[in-house]
């Protein structure tokens, strides 16, 4: 990854902190430490939960709607701890919440292999759902990243992106594998195991808050080593302005975002969970879908390093918007999708479509509202958008419990997919409240 060159070095009588001129900016190591995670994240009840609700159902003689719960229980327990997981964040940094949540993740999952009834599968889904680990745009993952960046901010989501394909292609397929060779049981423990060795050493060793805490200033611009403190000059000049969570809810625009992502996810819910089980309801081969379920999370990390790079060509609302539009066709195409050509296509346009979605919610907040109070404003909205979105999931599971099929509720979601693509497109960046603006300029003049 490319070193970033100084953008406001001092002057020669000025004394320096750390000089990264011909250095490489310890952000790309937080980014290349977040792509690790969200690759292993691929083998911790993700994307790859969905290979385990057939043969977990019929052995458990579970219905759909106990794992659409067990999933919107994970969302919902999400939304009651992301406020506090936001302000440690902004705290502390995810150094020590990263482990914890790999940790917590990975014990729920070693007991996902002992369950025997479903009120124990909805409830260690909701212990992960506590520590916020999973998920596009999970807190602990995408927020220290945007901290460590603004000018290339695009670029670092971009690369953090990689991750998410990488561990698709490993651990998608080996998940199956698992399953096949050991049985569901023996698999849960197993993608655990790999899951934590692989995070909580990392994030130990490596993760560190945001770049002032190491002398410097986003994108890899030096501080002045003996500057008062408080926002200096060149802090104002490199960094965006920063919103306070109080401004940002009074933002019309902040509830247009959270209206957006809490449809979007909703509609999602519909199908993301049940589409891997309805496709081997239609007799299709196991290891094919998971092959397309990996296909899924290849174009997934495609795409949100597409629009990382793009979006400082055009605008961020643009190209989400483009993601939800994929997520509307694949929604459609899965409806449809009986053979293995169509639905690899759906699998592949869901992945872009869900690429995008992982891009415009871990960026747009930042750059709608700045970086200073990032955690406690995804805080604030995490909660409203999990909470609506997590009743998709179960929803979809009752009606294929009552009528023995998705077909109604999945075009209900793809209506609420394109609801949310016209709403996002009409969204501009909000305008700074006055007040604020002039004590900002009071404060640099």
């Amino acid at each position: 990854m490319p070193a970033i060159e100084p953008a406001d070095a001092p002057g020669p009588t000025q004394p320096t902190g750390i000089e990264q001129t011909g250095k490489l900016y310890y952000g790309w190591i937080i980014v290349g430490v977040m792509a690790v995670t969200g690759a292993a994240a691929m083998a911790m009840g993700t994307l790859n939960f969905g290979l385990f609700i057939k043969p977990m159902g019929d052995d458990l003689g579970i219905g759909r709607s106990i794992f659409g719960w067990s999933q919107t229980g994970r969302m919902v327990a999400s939304s009651a701890t992301s406020p506090i997981v936001g302000y440690l964040i902004d705290r502390f940094g995810s150094r020590v919440l990263l482990p914890v949540a790999a940790t917590v993740t990975g014990l729920s999952m070693i007991g996902l292999a002992f369950v025997e009834h479903s009120w124990q599968l909805i409830l260690l889904f909701i212990l992960m759902g506590f520590v916020g680990m999973s998920g596009p745009g999970a807190l602990v993952t995408s927020v220290p990243v945007l901290k460590w960046f603004v000018r290339n901010r695009g670029k670092a989501v971009a690369y953090m992106s990689l991750g998410v394909p990488i561990g698709a292609v490993i651990f998608i397929p080996l998940t199956q594998v698992f399953i096949d060779s050991w049985g569901w049981r023996e698999a849960w423990i197993g993608l655990a195991i790999i899951g934590m060795a692989i995070i909580v050493p990392l994030s130990l060793i490596l993760v560190r808050r945001q770049p002032e805490d190491m002398g410097l200033l986003p994108d890899g611009a030096p501080r002045r080593a003996f500057a008062p403190p408080g926002p200096s000059r060149a802090t104002q000049r490199t960094d965006e302005q920063s919103w306070t969570p109080g401004e940002a809810v009074h933002s019309i625009v902040f509830w247009r975002l959270v209206a957006v992502f809490g449809i979007m996810m909703l509609g999602m819910g519909t199908i993301g969970v049940h589409r891997i089980p309805a496709f081997m309801d239609r007799g299709l081969d196991a290891t094919l879908i998971s092959f397309a379920t990996a296909i899924d999370a290849v174009c997934s990390g495609v795409s949100t390093f597409s629009m990382g790079l793009l979006v400082s060509r055009f605008p961020a609302r643009f190209l989400g918007a483009m993601g939800f539009a994929f997520l509307a066709t694949a929604g459609v195409l899965t409806i449809y999708a009986t053979n293995l050509p169509v639905m690899f296509l759906s699998m592949a346009l869901f992945g872009m479509g869900i690429g995008g979605m992982m891009f415009l919610q871990s960026y747009i907040w930042a750059d709608y509202f700045g970086r200073e109070s990032l955690g406690r404003i995804r805080g604030i909205v995490t909660p409203m958008t999990l909470l609506i979105g997590g009743a998709g999931a179960p929803i979809a599971g009752y009606v294929h419990d009552a009528v023995g099929s998705y077909d109604t509720i999945w075009w209900a979601g793809v209506g609420l997919m394109i609801t949310a693509t016209v709403v996002m497109v009409t969204t501009k960046r909000p305008r700074r409240p006055a007040a604020r603006r002039d004590s900002l300029r009071g404060e640099v003049s």
